[in-house]
């Protein structure tokens, strides 16, 4: 490997101040659609018109990140390939591999789309309680899935950034995608400055228009700073059977891993609403901490996940379990911090939600079990990436499989057997978390995807 290569950049080094490189642009990228979810759910709830809009957006959020998961394991899925061949210095190779990873986004989106509109309305049907839940939940969905697209173009455009060294790019779209979304928020839900006023849909339409705004900003991006003729993106718009096979063989155990870890999430939201609409609130707003608070983790993840392709595509496996201590002691430190300001002033972020005392008395108890899992969650899901990373994606998937039949198990008998309190249901994630962590140790341990090659 020439070290005197122009394109010697695309190697990263294990060093703490690479990994922040990575990862501090990763987690403000990550932090700003989080800020939307979060931004929707404080002006729903103090939007008085519809006393149900937090409540039906707790499952409307889910359904949708169910979509966006696929398209975060399709991303992971080029992201690591990507990282190879940066890590192998073949920089030709990544402009073909991304084309074909935008085509593939494509056609996925089409059919979210088409079973938003065909399937879902049905299977909410036969689950949700509610009939007014149900209907608003259908209305909203069928505005918002059609974001789905750019938000996947977009994430594959970030899946080029991370996995070349290049993150630094990446704010950029998602500032202008979360400005767009805060202002068009505030002026469609309350119908402000002429806007008419469309409630809870006016939180889809939003969201479609903001997705939009960042995918063509991050594209104007890369094009200024040259990274499209750099990589000759888009050159060959043809369907390349063995770029295909090369990205399905990596991405489709990640998408269904991903999927099916979002559609457990959505199960556990549909059963909760059993237990009434208080607390339905209050576990949206605890889904909103989790991707507020676990911004840093997951971006500590996603730099895993590149770091240690790309180490492997240098020939230097030796190096990947030192990488993998430095990574968890990170994540795992910014984690316990978050947890103990969330620990110390429960009310004052519970408050900005405007749900009076009575949800945050409820709340409470279910904000210190999940900011445990938080904890359990900042050092398992870097090991799980760090498979990933091995190019070992069956692996992931088989773990995440694993990990999603306990849960989904230990949920039906807590929250619908047994019925016991939301708190005890939340308590899911440990276990989660935990069954994800032990096999992915043990996998990394074995040192059986030394030899792999992608």
């Amino acid at each position: 490997m020439a070290t005197t290569s122009p394109h010697n950049d695309l190697q990263v080094q294990i060093t703490n101040k690479q990994i922040l490189k990575i990862a501090l642009p990763i987690s403000l990228a990550i932090f700003i659609p989080q800020l939307n979810f979060i931004t929707n759910n404080i002006f729903l709830g103090h939007y008085d018109n519809d006393s149900h809009a937090l409540a039906v957006a707790g499952i409307t959020g889910v359904y949708y990140l169910i979509f966006a998961a696929i398209g975060y394991g399709l991303n992971n899925g080029l992201q690591a390939l990507i990282a190879r061949r940066a890590g192998e210095n073949r920089p030709d190779e990544i402009g073909n591999i991304f084309t074909q990873g935008v085509l593939i986004s494509v056609i996925i989106s089409a059919a979210g789309i088409i079973i938003t509109y065909t399937i879902t309305p049905y299977l909410f049907s036969l689950i949700l309680h509610d009939p007014v839940v149900h209907k608003k939940a259908v209305e909203f969905l069928q505005i918002r899935i059609w974001g789905l697209p750019f938000l996947y173009v977009f994430q594959l455009r970030n899946a080029l950034l991370v996995g070349t060294n290049q993150s630094r790019y990446l704010v950029a779209g998602t500032l202008a995608e979360t400005l767009t979304n805060v202002g068009l928020d505030y002026l469609l839900i309350f119908g402000m400055l002429g806007f008419p006023e469309l409630g809870f849909n006016g939180a889809a339409i939003a969201s479609v228009i903001a997705e939009f705004v960042g995918m063509f900003v991050i594209f104007l991006v890369i094009r200024w700073k040259g990274i499209s003729k750099r990589f000759n993106l888009f050159r060959r718009l043809k369907w390349s059977k063995e770029n295909n096979a090369l990205i399905f063989s990596m991405s489709a155990p990640l998408m269904f891993q991903h999927a099916i870890s979002i559609i457990s999430w959505q199960f556990f939201f549909l059963l909760t609403e059993h237990h009434g609409e208080m607390a339905l609130k209050v576990s949206n707003v605890m889904r909103n901490i989790f991707g507020i608070f676990g911004c840093v983790t997951w971006a500590f993840a996603a730099t895993t996940n590149a770091m240690v392709s790309n180490v492997i595509g240098q020939g230097k496996q030796e190096q990947v379990p030192g990488l993998l201590k430095k990574i968890i002691t990170l994540s795992t430190g910014v984690a316990i911090v978050s947890c103990i300001l969330l620990n110390l002033f429960p009310v004052m972020f519970l408050s900005i939600f405007g749900q009076g005392n009575e949800f945050i008395i409820a709340a409470l108890p279910v904000l210190r079990v999940i900011t445990a899992g938080m904890i359990l969650m900042s050092f398992s899901i870097v090991m799980l990436s760090a498979v990933t990373g091995t190019g070992n994606t069956r692996i992931t998937f088989y773990i995440e499989l694993f990990a999603i039949i306990l849960y989904c198990i230990y949920v039906y008998l807590v929250s619908e057997y047994f019925f016991l309190p939301i708190k005890f249901g939340w308590m899911s994630e440990w276990l989660y978390w935990l069954s994800l962590f032990v096999p992915s140790l043990l996998y990394m341990r074995s040192g059986r995807w030394k030899n792999k090659i992608i």
